[in-house]
């Protein structure tokens, strides 16, 4: 910046700014009053490189001071999201059974487990949950039928257990309010059954609306 101020002072010297044309003028005087405009110059240009230095400075602060804002708040958002396909197909059995999910396509905040089928939330808000149920038409009709459970509470329902179409798929899902602690999960019902392959036609879903 220095180095600028001294390129300006020589350029202004040697640019024939400070010559006066007037012969009859005293050249003292007039050299004097051309080394005062240039002094004034430098002056003024060295207090407004001190005010762009000082305002360069204010921009990084402030820069920096955003950017660990954005790092603090991104830190204080709870992220829950997961997707589980079925895998296996469940035959029929005498009692009622959580669906253990056993492929994780996602699972950011590992809130759900597919050793229980469970999902249980980490952070009290609102949730959104969906599942998809899926026959073939193993047995003589139609046999299919679950629900999406919130603590042992039945919320919405799934039910085919009638027709002679080769397939059927249906699909139900929920918004809840969810405190820590609480676990969403699927409930098939006893007698009934579920047919996935590796297209993964049984899915169940959810995550974080937001925090509450």
């Amino acid at each position: 910046m220095e180095r600028t101020f001294l390129l300006l002072a020589a350029f202004i010297f040697s640019s024939g700014q400070c010559r006066d044309t007037d012969p009859s003028r005293d050249p003292d005087a007039s050299l004097a009053v051309c080394k005062s405009d240039i002094c004034s110059l430098i002056r003024d240009l060295g207090v407004y490189s001190a005010q762009t230095l000082e305002l360069q400075r204010l921009i990084q602060e402030q820069a920096q001071q955003l950017k660990a804002l954005k790092e603090s708040t991104s830190a204080a958002v709870p992220r829950m999201a997961f997707t589980a396909a079925l895998g296996p197909s469940l035959d029929p059995v005498p009692i009622d059974i959580t669906v253990k999910y056993q492929v994780i396509i996602s699972n950011m905040g590992n809130g759900y487990n597919p050793a229980t089928g469970n999902f249980t939330a980490r952070v009290s808000g609102m949730y959104y949950f969906r599942y998809t149920m899926y026959n073939n038409l193993n047995s003589p009709v139609a046999n299919s039928g679950m629900s999406l459970m919130k603590n042992g509470q039945r919320l919405v329902s799934t039910w085919d257990t009638a027709g002679d179409d080769s397939n059927d798929s249906a699909t139900n899902a929920a918004v809840l309010q969810l405190e820590v602690g609480d676990n969403v999960y699927t409930k098939l019902y006893a007698y009934r059954e579920l047919h996935d392959d590796s297209r993964h036609l049984n899915t169940f879903s959810g995550f974080l609306l937001f925090p509450l």
